[in-house]
């Protein structure tokens, strides 16, 4: 979006940004992007979270220098009570990561007093202090009611649509007919977590989404007949990805993507907070191989409450005997199950489609880069998430409906959908209409762009 070089004169020095993320990858990654962004006008940024979650996030982070991340983010390492988090069920009925609940309540629980203090430290030596916050760690930055030259705003890291839903209902002609329920997306435990968060948001100054009018532009209105400000900022992750030649530096799928042809390979990824079953893996096994389309398949559990805390014990998902070995998918399939640069993988000219759980942040990867996406919602917000995808914008398909949740989807299942996304003229059409709200999406975050416009807007707010 802005350019390191890009210059407003807004008194940048007087001013500071404070980031509270929630501690998962998906929330963690989306503030430490828009981190970048305001950087890039030379607006000091301060990350805040517990030591193990602000290091997951330097650790994962693709798509732009990390020396940008060492040398210009002042991260605050605070010390909290350890906490106890259980392995990912892969037998779970709800497929909402109940066990990552321990992690979240942990960090709203004990960060609190850390960044009360820090908040006022800083009140005294800039003079503005803002405050962006994750929507579910409103009762850690209460602080700011009490310091006069301090604001807050509220990041939602889901969808305009998806906010739009929870607040207005389903009452418009935007809105498709049968949107899904929420039975399934989340626990009671969570139910609660989210009411007890959204309760200390009256005193926010403005709403901030990652997402561009290009995409939710309507929505957007929508929601700002509230009469309260809504910023859409994105897309927060990079949208031109360097080409990596130094070969000790790339990723292996990339090198293996080098090879293949363009729009040819069907990208697998659910996400870190997706844990199948042994069933469930081996009939999505048996779809991509009777699909004959080449594909990545990033094949791993959900993550743990701490990332690092690799054990003996973790499993080890197993797929069908001799599969990888198999004639049909060597040289056609390749499994990572590691962490794989998802930007990058979505941003490479072979990459024609993506299989997803619909997360916002893959979400917003895939239509940056212009990937249509095969939707297969597990919780939380995706199965509306899908809705926007498959049925809005008209740049994916369903793997299976959000009805058959609690039901195992069939390789035969697998197999249409990925043919009818990479193999089909419908799926052709699908990809041209992606790439171009893609290709419309990169050029608004240049100058004069409305990307470019909002962000320099939000900043002129901030410093004005």
């Amino acid at each position: 979006m802005a350019n390191p070089q890009h210059q407003i004169d807004l008194k940048q020095a007087q001013l500071v940004v404070v980031m509270v993320p929630l501690p998962l990858q998906g929330h963690l990654n989306q503030l430490l992007q828009l981190s970048r962004l305001i950087l890039s006008y030379n607006i000091p940024v301060h990350f805040v979270g517990a030591a193990t979650h602000n290091r997951q996030a330097k650790l994962r982070v693709h798509g732009w220098d990390p020396q940008i991340i060492n040398s210009n983010i002042h991260f605050h390492d605070f010390e909290i009570p350890s906490f106890a988090c259980p392995p990912p069920n892969p037998n779970a009925k709800n497929k909402f990561p109940s066990h990552l609940q321990p992690a979240f309540i942990s960090a709203s629980s004990h960060l609190q007093d850390h960044v009360s203090a820090l908040l006022r430290s800083l009140s005294c030596k800039a003079s503005k202090v803002i405050v962006i916050h994750d929507s579910l760690m409103g009762s850690i930055i209460q602080e700011v009611r009490f310091i006069s030259n301090a604001e807050s705003y509220t990041f939602h890291s889901v969808s305009a649509f998806t906010i739009f839903l929870f607040r207005l209902g389903k009452e418009n002609k935007l809105i498709p007919k049968n949107i899904p329920s929420l039975d399934g997306c989340f626990t009671n435990e969570f139910l609660d977590f989210i009411s007890c968060q959204y309760s200390y948001q009256d005193f926010s100054s403005g709403y901030i989404f990652n997402t561009c009018r290009l995409i939710e532009g309507d929505f957007m209105e929508l929601l700002q007949n509230e009469h309260k400000t809504y910023w859409a900022l994105g897309p927060f992750n990079p949208v031109n990805i360097p080409e990596r030649n130094d070969s000790e530096q790339k990723h292996y799928s990339l090198s293996w993507l080098d090879k293949q042809e363009t729009n040819s390979v069907i990208y697998v990824s659910f996400g870190t907070t997706t844990t199948m079953s042994n069933e469930q893996i081996k009939q999505l096994a048996i779809g991509l191989k009777q699909s004959n389309q080449k594909f990545i398949w990033v094949l791993r559990d959900a993550d743990k409450g701490d990332v690092f805390d690799v054990s003996e014990h973790d499993r080890r998902i197993e797929l069908p005997k001799g599969y990888e070995e198999d004639d049909l998918v060597r040289g056609v399939g390749l499994v990572v199950r590691d962490w794989a640069p998802q930007l990058e993988i979505l941003g490479h000219r072979a990459v024609g489609g993506f299989m997803s759980h619909c997360g916002w942040n893959s979400c917003m990867e895939s239509i940056t880069m212009g990937v249509p996406i095969a939707a297969w919602p597990m919780h939380s917000d995706q199965p509306r998430n899908a809705v926007l995808i498959a049925e809005i914008l008209k740049i994916g398909v369903y793997v299976k409906d959000w009805s058959l949740r609690n039901e195992v989807a069939t390789a035969k299942m697998v197999e249409t959908c990925v043919k009818r996304l990479m193999a089909s003229k419908e799926g052709d059409v699908m990809r041209k209409r992606a790439g171009e709200l893609g290709d419309s999406i990169r050029r608004s975050t240049g100058d004069g762009g409305v990307t470019r416009s909002e962000m320099d807007s939000f900043i002129a707010h901030i410093c004005r």
